[in-house]
């Protein structure tokens, strides 16, 4: 096994990262890395169903979708995430999610913390889920990732992750909600995140008895590049990855109650019905059939006025 330093923090580099050491470097690998302000999504989930987009389009947090199952995550720079990409035989065994945090709790241990694994995936101390992990196997290749809640903004995470309004019915994977903690807040003397990765990275590379350490080359930085760009940061697969589901919303408006019961295929509006007080409006559907149901896509086909602002309110 080897590590690959990481200093990126660009979360499209972050999470295409892992893709490319998965299926692009033979040797196991372990990494530990942090990213920018984001929110990251499971494969199979619905985005409107997973995340406050108003809040994250306002506050310019980027919204990504990840490789691996599992449930929605916020990252921060008070968040720790790390990585661990092996190779076994038998495809239906890979998966092990105690074998691949036990060294977390036993890490944790060392801080003077009771860490407990709980459910299929989560670690918590004292009722408060501070790890989340997920997997993702590509042939003999086992991905499996987590986070570490550090010293994350809690606040702006819940805000981040809030349930919509929105009634969807879907087939998607939905994240289970948890109450979270930080691990600075457990710890019984103070310690900085730096100070944290740099004792846990330590104790990996002792755990797993790794004696290769080195970073990504120039050529492989470009690779990633490459891969974040044309997969992970367009919206074909952040949003059209989503599965096909049915969108309805209404408000009470300055214009009066405004209903949208939306149809949405690969992320795209198959079929719309948009009223307001019962009125049909014909002309805004027939100009938003075929777009992307995501806020961008939205506003660029609709108008620049008042009524687009309210509009808005209930389409995603």
């Amino acid at each position: 096994m080897i590590f690959i330093r990481r200093n990126e923090t660009d979360p499209f580099f972050n999470i295409a990262a892992e893709e490319f050491v998965l299926k692009n470097i033979a040797d196991d690998v372990l990494m530990l890395w942090q990213s920018s302000e984001s929110v990251v999504i499971g494969k199979h989930q619905n985005i409107m169903l997973e995340v406050n987009l108003r809040f994250t389009l306002n506050e310019s947090i980027p919204v990504l979708r990840r490789i691996s199952g599992g449930g929605t995550v916020y990252h921060d720079r008070g968040n720790l995430n790390y990585s661990l990409i092996t190779t076994g035989k038998d495809q239906s065994k890979l998966i092990n999610f105690k074998k691949f945090t036990y060294p977390l709790i036993v890490f944790m241990k060392l801080q003077g913390l009771v860490a407990t694994f709980e459910g299929k995936n989560n670690l918590t101390v004292k009722g408060k889920k501070f790890s989340g992990n997920s997997a993702h196997v590509f042939k003999t290749r086992i991905l499996h990732h987590g986070t570490l809640l550090f010293d994350t903004n809690l606040e702006r995470l819940e805000k981040a992750i809030s349930l919509s309004d929105a009634k969807i019915n879907d087939k998607s994977i939905r994240s289970i909600r948890a109450k979270v903690g930080n691990i600075a807040g457990f710890l019984q003397r103070k310690m900085s995140l730096n100070e944290f990765r740099h004792s846990l990275e330590v104790f990996l590379l002792h755990y797993y008895n790794i004696k290769t350490i080195r970073e990504f080359s120039d050529k492989e930085k470009r690779q990633i590049a490459t891969l974040a760009k044309t997969k992970y940061n367009s919206k074909e697969w952040i949003f059209g990855y989503s599965p096909n589901y049915r969108f309805k919303k209404e408000a009470d408006t300055a214009y009066g109650k405004m209903c949208a019961d939306i149809n949405v295929s690969k992320g795209i509006i198959s079929e719309l019905c948009l009223e307001i007080e019962g009125k049909r409006l014909t002309q805004v559907e027939r100009r938003l059939i075929g777009c992307m149901h995501e806020p961008q896509s939205l506003t660029k086909h609709l108008n620049s006025n008042a009524f687009t602002k309210v509009l808005l309110e209930v389409l995603y």
